[in-house]
């Protein structure tokens, strides 16, 4: 249940799952009303607040949610099918499918995800000024070559979207990759660039949140 005397961008948050940056412009929109009046900035509800968002009501009843998610291979992280692809809602019960996945990994790709009604936190997740450290195993086609992890660790490897630079140690028959930023497809497109193609891609860690033993297509409370 909602506390009494709480801010409205922080409720709209939890249960719009964006930041209160997002829930302040929505405000400022004027799309939202508390009690049939046009809210405000800096506007506090109660429990029994009537919340409408463009006319629709949000609960008044809304607690922060988060949950680790291991994602299997061939589940794509959106709501809508892509092509024949399943969305990773397939394997959640209908009741976390208003949950939004916080950092995102393609179709082949594995391993841990957050899911979260807390648009803060998933800002602070994200957001590139925060350096949430991030931790995958990899595995590619061919060893790699020790000039060519030097090169990725220490000099970085220009990409079309600037410079990419992460940490490559040699674990068992793979890799691990540290890094701190988070560009669409990085790591598979830094290999590439190098002549080598990505056969595995599981992230382990991602800021102070680990997999641990979650079974893949599993989730627990975090």
């Amino acid at each position: 249940m909602t506390d009494d005397n709480v801010r409205l961008n922080k409720h709209l948050a939890f249960a719009l799952g964006v930041s209160r940056r997002e829930a302040d412009e929505l405000i400022q929109k004027g799309k939202v009303s508390v009690d049939g009046a046009t809210a405000e900035l800096g506007t506090r509800i109660s429990s029994a607040s009537v919340i409408e968002l463009s006319g629709k009501p949000i609960s008044s009843d809304t607690k922060k949610e988060v949950f680790l998610f291991h994602k299997p291979v061939g589940y794509v992280c959106s709501r809508k099918a892509q092509g024949e692809n399943p969305t990773i809602y397939d394997l959640l019960p209908r009741a976390m499918h208003r949950l939004k996945p916080v950092g995102r990994l393609d179709k082949d790709s594995s391993g841990l995800l957050l899911l979260t009604n807390d648009g803060d936190l998933a800002h602070q997740m994200t957001h590139p000024s925060f350096q949430k450290t991030k931790v995958y195993e990899v595995e590619l086609d061919k060893p790699l070559e020790p000039l060519h992890q030097q090169m990725i660790s220490d000099f970085g490897v220009m990409l079309e979207d600037g410079k990419s630079k992460f940490a490559v140690a040699k674990q068992g028959k793979g890799y691990e990759i540290t890094m701190k930023e988070g560009r669409n497809r990085q790591i598979r497109r830094t290999f590439a660039a190098l002549g080598y193609n990505v056969v595995k891609l599981h992230r382990t860690q991602f800021g102070n949140y680990s997999i641990l033993n979650v079974a893949s297509g599993s989730y627990v409370e975090a």
